[in-house]
């Protein structure tokens, strides 16, 4: 399987989503909304199909166990980084996509 990339979603207070050992976190983005941080977008590479735990942050904290071959999948970091970009503009609102430190990502 060539090399695929995906976007993964955590909103915080609301649901996060967790990786295993066959996904590779590439980079970390803070999306900001009018001031206030509405979401965590991951650009993850996958080693082969998976499936990713979506956890919901409040009771009863239903847990989801997502197959990636529901995931819009990108052939390199570039192209998820178009489409993030895509995703997190609209017009003249006041929205930034903020990338962290690599040591951030690696504590995430």
């Amino acid at each position: 399987m060539d090399a695929s990339y995906v976007i993964l979603t955590t909103k915080p207070g609301v649901f996060h989503t967790d990786v295993g050992a066959d996904v590779d976190i590439i980079e970390t983005y803070d999306y900001v909304f009018y001031g206030r941080t509405l979401a965590v977008f991951r650009i993850a590479r996958l080693h082969g199909e998976t499936r990713l735990i979506v956890t919901e942050d409040t009771p009863p904290y239903v847990v989801n166990r997502v197959p990636s071959k529901f995931l819009e999948k990108f052939s390199s970091v570039e192209a998820a980084r178009k489409e993030l970009a895509h995703l997190t503009r609209f017009g003249s609102m006041e929205s930034t996509l903020t990338l962290r430190p690599a040591a951030a990502v690696a504590e995430h």
